[in-house]
């Protein structure tokens, strides 16, 4: 909020298209929904068929829920929790499976991303915290290209890689904690299945294809509401920032990260520091809402209580 004035943040908003702004509320709540189609195509039961969809949509309402209420992600826990408790899934299974999804979701923004920066409009001397946005695109692809490799080889070939890690855990820790943890390790390998089957790792593609394509309408739909005069592919690179942004653990509902990354994206087309955090803050604000009720309903059809989000790590089986 450094050099912002607030009277000219709510003027702002209170001048915004409602009916610009009602769309990007509706797109950006239906990512959730498309969440839950891509995770029914990741993770599946034993027997390889996909789970019902009813509980999966509960599990991932309350954990988006959770994540808006609780600290540092805390509803990537919450979210493998409320899994574990509706359906026959090992809650390290359900946590590896969001793991897979959060790096085809890194992927994905990265490649629309470098889409956004291939633009003629796109500033070439973009920078963020004196960085060139191209070298910080180059990173992310590296990372998540590396997370996904090191996941592919494993799961193709996990008996040797579990015998190994059985070894060093018994090694290293005393024998109550090296047994949980080998358990753990299995339950992981077993939800990267997903890499194991072309059709399947095709299908997640698209889907996450789908999903970042609406989510970016979501920003480009708010863009109309606030009047702001920058060219559509901005959207594309607004929300990979703050995607990458946000994942570091950080406060309840990522308030003041996802403003200041907006702000700072914003203002590589020259949108003023007042108009910048006006549209960031409807936006959130627009897209905190519907999901925290619809998570705080879901929690509540579960018969499971916000309280037991707080620990759900050390539940597994």
């Amino acid at each position: 909020m450094h050099g912002v004035d607030p009277a000219a943040v709510l003027e702002h908003i209170r001048r915004a298209d409602p009916l610009a702004f009602l769309l990007t509320i509706a797109l950006a709540t239906a990512t959730f929904p498309l969440r839950t189609v891509r995770w029914r195509v990741i993770m599946r039961d034993a027997s390889g068929r996909p789970f019902p969809w009813a509980p999966l949509w509960r599990a991932t309402a309350v954990g988006f829920m959770a994540n808006n209420l609780l600290p540092a992600r805390a509803g990537e826990f919450a979210r493998a929790y409320v899994a574990n408790r509706q359906l026959p899934v090992r809650f390290t299974t359900a946590l590896s499976s969001i793991g897979v999804e959060r790096v085809f979701d890194g992927l994905t923004m990265v490649g629309l991303l470098a889409l956004a920066m291939a633009a003629p409009s796109f500033p070439q001397s973009a920078a963020v915290g004196g960085v060139a946005l191209s070298r910080i695109a180059g990173w992310a692809a590296a990372l998540f290209a590396a997370v996904l490799l090191l996941a592919v080889v494993v799961v193709h070939r996990p008996a040797p890689w579990l015998a190994l890690f059985e070894r060093a855990a018994h090694a290293v820790l005393p024998a109550r904690f090296a047994d949980p943890a080998v358990r753990l390790a299995a339950g992981v390998v077993d939800g990267l299945a997903v890499l194991k089957s072309p059709t399947r790792l095709a299908t997640v593609i698209g889907w996450s294809l789908v999903l970042w394509i609406v989510n970016a309408l979501s920003f480009a739909a708010c863009y109309r509401a606030f009047g702001l005069a920058v060219p559509w592919e901005s959207a594309l690179i607004l929300q990979a920032l703050i995607g990458f942004g946000v994942a570091i653990p950080s406060s309840p509902g990522f308030f003041g990260p996802f403003e200041a990354l907006t702000r700072v994206t914003l203002a590589l087309y020259g949108v003023g520091a007042d108009r910048a955090v006006s549209y960031a803050v409807a936006y959130h604000i627009g897209g905190f809402v519907p999901i925290t009720l619809l998570g705080l309903q879901a929690l509540s059809r579960s018969r499971l209580h916000l309280a037991e989000l707080r620990r759900p790590a050390a539940v597994d089986g």
